[in-house]
């Protein structure tokens, strides 16, 4: 690494984009991820399709309760 860089000719938030959506990563535990691959992969969808699914039904049992 140097000692001292120039930013004299930085621009200023040139990659600054106000529309830009961040998606932070979940990670699972092992055996939920083993389970929910299996499970994505016998019905021949996408992980993250199959928990989104499994997250909204969730959503809603627990609405339903409240």
């Amino acid at each position: 690494m140097k000692a001292e860089y120039d930013f004299s000719k930085a621009e200023k938030g040139k990659f600054y984009n106000a529309e830009a959506e961040f998606h932070f990563p979940v990670y699972l535990e092992p055996d939920v991820d083993e389970y929910m691959s299996k499970l994505a992969e016998e019905k021949n969808i996408d992980v993250q399709q199959l928990i989104n699914e499994w997250l909204r039904a969730n959503i809603k049992l627990v609405k339903s309760v409240h």
